[in-house]
């Protein structure tokens, strides 16, 4: 659909650096759609089908298109298949992401040792998108804290984590300015502002309607105070990468000398290839959607210079110790190699062994949404597994499973019952093209879906 631009922001990026007018309003008013996706390393590898399926968009297909240059894991697709009705799309094998905004990518490989234990803040997480990139590049000995202010958002967040399976995330609650809390805590904060929008236009015409020179002017004031209030949070030699969605220089370079002049951070020059089509500002960079194969979208990285060494004390440990019988049936359920199990009101968490002492830090300090990797509970000598644990890298080998076809799949998915021929009594997975959509439990009498009722497919296929 074409796309009437404001004047007010035509008029405002003249002189911008790769601003080209005519190609601007032309790629709006083109109606092209460009649909990206970056797939999870974790689970993509496991795909085993060959086949594509008419309503299914395989993961396994994934290399046969375009890939998208600046990350190792994003690729552009040819259309938009309907990803709701992709088992493989709630199994967490994919996430659909901007194509700009996986340069994020870029920022972290040239700027910190992705092998070294990291503790990372997304400040501005929801819906995920980030969070989960992060969890790709980052190593298992690191931690990554996901973080929205927006309670509601934060669900979100935690659905789309979950889907990732990891247990070195922790998902908070909080206003940017509870992180003073830690000081010189993290050695990485990544901040996707809150913006004006206006590089998703094409994406999202209605935008338009929202978008004001005066908005754009709250947006900076409100960028200036996260960023002021989050910064001390940052190691000393820590790296603050800074993103927006918008076109304007307000919430762009001029936040980015902003830093450097009042927060007293040093920017850092990336490496990009001349045939990606990133337009370079200095030492920041735009995505303009004229050049790229992607929205707009402004990326800028600084490393703290001025601030005191002194790191967050972390807590001596006491962990409680579970009994006998309730490890043995932890054991039975989840793979515990570099595992430790920490219990929240009779819910267990399972947590990398050597992050143990962040996480009880943290949740002094912060408020916390979810951690770890949920596991269930156990209630009469049985474990009750939760959805997370289905979805996770730690669920048991062991654990009994059943291959769904793609009908039976999307049966599951609308948690309408199954009826299944094989499959032991008691708890098992199900699972589609070799990946875990959830739980099922076998009774003498009936199969019962256990796929949780808010995420649950509601419309019909060919609506």
């Amino acid at each position: 659909m074409p796309v009437n631009l404001p004047t007010e922001l035509l008029r405002s990026l003249q002189g911008v650096n790769g601003f080209d007018e005519e190609a601007f309003v032309k790629v709006h008013q083109s109606g092209e759609q460009v649909t990206s996706i970056r797939v999870n390393p974790f689970k993509v590898s496991n795909a085993k089908s060959e086949t594509s399926d008419i309503n299914s968009f395989r993961v396994s297909r994934f290399t046969s298109h375009e890939k998208i240059p600046w990350t190792e894991y994003g690729y552009y697709l040819p259309s938009r298949p309907s990803f709701t009705f992709d088992p493989l799309f709630h199994a967490g094998c994919y996430y659909v992401q901007e194509a700009s905004s996986m340069f994020l990518e870029q920022a972290l490989k040239q700027t910190v040792d992705l092998k070294q234990p990291l503790k990372v803040l997304d400040l501005c997480a929801a819906p995920g998108g980030k969070s989960t990139h992060i969890l790709s590049l980052i190593s298992k000995e690191s931690l990554l804290v996901s973080n929205e202010v927006i309670r509601s958002r934060a669900n979100i967040l935690v659905d789309n984590i979950v889907k990732w399976g990891r247990s070195n995330i922790l998902v908070t609650n909080n206003d940017p300015r509870d992180f003073k809390r830690l000081q010189n805590y993290f050695d990485v904060i990544v901040v996707d502002a809150p913006c004006s929008g206006s590089g998703l236009f094409r994406r999202d015409p209605e935008a338009i309607d929202e978008w004001s020179e005066q908005n754009v002017a709250l947006c900076c004031q409100r960028q200036q105070r996260i960023l002021a209030d989050v910064v001390p949070a940052l190691k000393n030699g820590g790296v603050l990468i800074y993103s927006t969605c918008s076109y304007s220089r307000q919430e762009d370079e001029d936040i980015a000398g902003w830093l450097i002049s009042d927060l007293k951070v040093k920017s850092q020059k990336l490496k990009v290839k001349s045939d990606w089509g990133v337009n370079e500002t200095g030492e920041s960079y735009r995505f303009w959607p004229d050049k790229v194969k992607g929205e707009g979208f402004f990326i800028a990285c600084f490393r703290k210079k001025d601030g005191n060494d002194e790191e967050t004390y972390l807590p001596k440990v006491k962990q409680e110790k579970f009994s006998n019988l309730e490890m043995e049936i932890l054991i039975k359920n989840v793979n515990t190699d570099g595992i430790s199990f920490l219990r929240n009101r009779e819910i267990l968490h399972a947590v990398p062994e050597k992050l143990i002492a962040d996480i009880i830090l943290l949740s002094s300090r912060l408020r916390i949404v979810d951690y770890g990797t949920k596991i269930g509970e156990i209630i009469k000598e049985k474990l009750i597994p939760d959805h997370a644990l289905a979805l996770s890298a730690i669920v048991s080998d062991r654990t009994p499973r059943i291959e769904l076809d793609y009908e039976q799949a999307i049966q599951y998915l609308k948690k309408k019952e199954l009826n299944l021929q094989a499959g032991k009594k008691g708890w098992n997975l199900v699972a589609y093209d070799g990946q875990p959509l959830g739980w099922i439990n076998i009774l003498s009498n009936r199969i019962n879906n256990y796929y949780p009722k808010e995420l649950r497919i509601l419309k019909d296929f060919n609506t």
